[in-house]
């Protein structure tokens, strides 16, 4: 049996193919390493984990709060208190300052 030599053409084609092949390589290649391309690379990198952090942490309060008691001291009473106690200074400050 006898080996058949390829054929000139085909060595040919072969070549450019491979040629093509390599020039996209070396676009994607310069393309990763273009420093602005990196950079914002890294940074969007960041900003995402960045997103799942301040998701975990956000979950985390959540579930804290949901596992405490609610105290009776939050919103409006907590509120009317702190008023109640601002305006009782400032009454005996005026009763300081005449006296």
């Amino acid at each position: 049996m006898a080996e058949r030599t390829p054929d000139p053409e085909a060595i040919e084609r072969e070549i450019e193919r491979t040629r093509e092949e390599l020039a996209r390589s070396i676009d994607l290649l310069a393309e990763r390493l273009n420093p602005k391309h990196a950079a914002k690379r890294g940074m969007a990198q960041a900003k995402e984990e960045a997103e799942r952090v301040a998701e975990d942490i956000g979950a985390i309060i959540r579930q804290e709060r949901q596992d405490r008691p609610r105290s009776p001291l939050t919103g409006p009473v907590l509120i009317g208190a702190g008023l109640a106690v601002t305006v009782v200074a400032l009454r005996l400050l005026v009763w300081r300052r005449r006296v």
